[in-house]
């Protein structure tokens, strides 16, 4: 690939145009804003005039509802030898580009797994898709040549590619990415009139479950409103499940001794089922998920202390699995819990120590 037409320079096309320009791609960004399309051609990511004649790729970038009237646009003018479209929904605007008459041949459905709270090309970054998973809904109609380019463009993205059935791909996308939102926004909506003595209780539990309710509303109406059918049955699913526990839990302030064993089991039914979905998610480089312990490390709010850290940890050959941060309440000052291999925890913490870092015991 040569040569490159973004159309939408939001977060994920721009990132695009990051990722191809970075690694040789002559890429050309087109947005119904104007400013947008410089903004993104300002921060490295290709350049705004128009492209003399067709690219090897034109990549439709825009929220779903748009993907079919932009991609039909862009066809009539032979914009490209191959289209693909990166909305996060696949089955509906691909019969509405069919209905349009959009060539099937020459378009390609896909998704690439990754986005972030922010949006807008500000937000953008090359590395975004990096090791993420990107799906691609071929047809039997697809061209080789266009399966192909999208092959590249992912390869160039170095994200990794999966190929799915499109609805298939939506009802996926309903239960691990859209529905959590939904319920994460749910959860943070009961802060809105909180008590603020409630409020300064947050602790890392809540910061994680409402981290992603920060994602701006009117684009993911935009993306609900393209696959609410999947989203909805989840969502039944769930308050099945919310109904139950509720009774449940109820079943526990009973001054009957039954009733009160029958809530317990009901919760620790949840609970365990909760555990075991858990346990499916993938782990790292997306490998089965591995058992990691924490080693907790109080820390102050200045430059340098994770950096202190991470180099201690080094020093003793302690790969760090992973990281969170919890912050304290009103105070300079937080714990960092590093995640490692059991069989590093003893090593790491006495080499912290011996550094003069405090331990939290867990």
């Amino acid at each position: 690939m040569r040569t490159a037409l973004v159309i939408g320079t939001g977060l994920i096309g721009t990132s695009i145009a990051l990722a191809l320009a970075g690694r040789g791609v002559r890429v050309h960004l087109e947005d119904h804003d104007a400013d947008q399309a410089r903004t993104a051609a300002s921060l490295g990511a290709g350049t705004d005039r128009p492209p003399e004649g067709p690219v090897d790729l034109a990549v439709v970038a825009v929220p779903p509802a748009h993907i079919p009237a932009v991609l039909a646009a862009a066809q009539r003018r032979k914009a490209a030898r191959g289209y693909l479209d990166v909305g996060s929904v696949k089955g509906g605007p691909r019969r509405e580009a069919e209905a349009l008459g959009c060539d099937p041949v020459t378009y390609l459905g896909t998704h690439p797994m990754s986005g972030r709270e922010i949006s807008g090309p500000l937000a953008a970054t090359a590395d975004l898709f990096e090791g993420r998973p990107w799906v691609l809904t071929p047809t039997p109609e697809t061209d080789t040549e266009v399966l192909n380019l999208a092959l590249e463009l992912i390869s160039l993205c170095r994200a990794v590619p999966v190929v799915m059935d499109a609805d298939a791909h939506d009802r996926a996308v309903a239960l691990v990415s859209h529905t959590p939102q939904l319920l994460s926004s749910l959860v943070a909506a009961r802060l809105e009139g909180a008590d603020e003595t409630a409020v300064r209780l947050c602790g890392q539990g809540i910061r994680d479950v409402t981290r992603i309710a920060a994602s701006d509303p009117g684009m993911w109406i935009d993306i609900l409103s393209a696959n609410p059918g999947p989203v909805a049955d989840v969502l039944a699913a769930v308050a099945g499940d919310l109904e139950e526990t509720v009774r449940a839990l109820r079943a526990l302030q009973s001054a009957d001794e039954t009733e009160r064993t029958g809530g317990a089991v009901g919760i620790e039914d949840v609970l365990r089922r909760g555990n075991s979905g858990r346990a499916r998610i993938p782990g790292k480089h997306g490998q089965a998920p591995a058992a990691y312990e924490t080693v907790a490390v109080l820390i102050s709010d200045r430059p340098g202390e994770l950096a202190g850290i991470f180099a201690d940890a080094g020093r003793v050959g302690v790969n760090i699995e992973d990281v969170r941060i919890e912050h304290a309440t009103g105070q300079q000052a937080g714990h960092v819990q590093l995640m490692v291999e059991p069989g590093s925890v003893p090593v790491l913490t006495a080499a912290l120590r011996e550094r003069g870092w405090a331990i939290r015991q867990q």
